[in-house]
């Protein structure tokens, strides 16, 4: 934040963020809407595409003789039980979990009756994993994702020898953006380099004048950095952990609050 130039810091109207719209009522993007009276709407810039069965054939993957799952998103949940269901496979009851927070551990009970003592979470990152893997190293791990993932699990089971296979079960494609071509917004949000990408796929010849960019996490503001573009909010910040926490801080700056 402190390095945003002081001509960046004009007022604040007018927010996309790319993302679901939020069905909480009281979530802090309508908290923050109506503190300030801003315009925020929501857009994904991103979508997932299922992997086919024959693309998925051709990984070679036997999943029942894997141990253990690794879960990191609801989306790899959803693709890798349609993936079963189209190859008729059902899941072993000795079968281990491992769920990157509480939310990802209970959509899973959608697909399948977990016993607590095959259940392995996290708080919220995939580091909150690594013990776990430590603990149960003999397992052989199938991690189902997207082909954009970041390397954290893979870099850590290769560099801990530990058994794992990566399953490829979904895409994630640029979502069609082309009708906000004459939509202008003061700030874009983004969560993921992949959002970056998509933005700069709709729009080749995006001009950023005076919209601000927000990003959330080290590899979507240095995605920003690597097209050139000037990222003038950032978060997770000692002083604001969460993108509206950032956003809040940048408005009260910005328009004289």
């Amino acid at each position: 934040m402190s390095a945003t130039p002081k001509d960046r810091f004009k007022p604040v109207k007018s927010i996309l963020v790319s993302q679901p719209k939020p069905t909480d009522v009281n979530s802090p993007y309508v908290l923050l809407s109506e503190k300030y009276k801003l315009k925020i709407d929501f857009r994904q810039f991103i979508k997932v595409e299922p992997v086919p069965p024959k693309e998925f054939r051709k990984q070679k993957i036997d999943i029942l003789k894997h141990t253990a799952v690794i879960f990191t998103s609801r989306n790899a949940i959803d693709h890798f039980f349609a993936i079963c269901k189209d190859f008729k496979i059902e899941m072993p009851a000795e079968m281990k979990y491992f769920c990157i927070s509480d939310q990802t551990a209970h959509y899973l009970q959608k697909y399948i009756v977990i016993r607590k003592r095959k259940l392995f979470v996290g708080q919220k990152t995939a580091e909150d994993l690594f013990d776990y893997f430590k603990k149960h190293k003999n397992e052989k791990y199938l991690f189902p994702c997207s082909d954009i993932r970041k390397d954290d699990i893979p870099g850590y089971m290769e560099k801990h020898g530990i058994a794992f296979t990566e399953a490829i079960i979904y895409h994630t494609v640029a979502a069609d953006l082309t009708d906000l071509a004459d939509v202008k917004y003061d700030v874009l949000a983004f969560f993921s380099p992949s959002g970056i990408k998509s933005l700069k796929q709709n729009f080749p010849d995006f001009v950023q004048g005076n919209t601000r960019i927000a990003a959330f996490g080290p590899t979507t503001a240095q995605a920003v950095r690597d097209l050139d573009l000037i990222l003038d909010i950032e978060a997770p910040m000692p002083n604001a952990p969460s993108m509206t926490g950032a956003l809040e801080l940048y408005i009260k700056k910005a328009n004289n609050l």
